[in-house]
């Protein structure tokens, strides 16, 4: 093989790889790491693990038995929003599991935006993706059948 040749195969090779890594980065990144779902609410031990996360972490302000805080549809003089409700009478249903994810582990302000306004925290630098799916399973695992059924539903069609 020629130099100019084999100059140009190692060049072709780069391109390649370089252009393999960025798609995996684009795609991979699209929901973060790993957000594809792991958030099994008939699985006893991930719901245990996940209820001493929700108390530890979440219960100060959506409320111990996944209540929420009062009138958490008016926004506060701030304009956020108080804490909505886990439970069926809250929306976390209407959210695919990958979307609960990625809005616990980086917090409201990255679907909001910089201008919007939203009291959820991110927790990433605090729980690791295992225990941000297990307090999901959680509180999954409180939802009555019919909910959980549509709740699943939605994280099919996004998939």
């Amino acid at each position: 093989m020629s130099r100019s040749g084999g100059t140009t195969l190692i060049a072709l090779l780069i391109v390649v790889l370089l252009g393999g890594a960025g798609y995996f980065l684009f795609f991979a990144g699209s929901f973060g790491a790993g957000a594809r779902s792991s958030a099994d609410p008939d699985d006893g031990r991930l719901v245990a693990e996940g209820q001493q996360v929700y108390i530890q972490y979440c219960a100060s302000c959506h409320g111990r038995d996944l209540e929420g805080q009062r009138n958490w549809r008016t926004p506060l003089s701030s304009g956020v929003l108080p804490a909505p409700p886990h439970d069926e009478t809250g929306h976390t249903w209407h959210h695919a599991d990958e979307v609960l994810f990625e809005y616990t582990k980086f917090g409201g302000r990255r679907f909001v935006g910089e201008s919007g306004k939203s009291g959820m925290p991110g927790f990433g630098a605090l729980l690791d993706d295992h225990r941000i799916w297990a307090a999901i399973a959680y509180i999954k695992s409180t939802w009555p059948a019919e909910i959980r059924k549509h709740q699943a539903r939605l994280g099919a069609q996004e998939r």
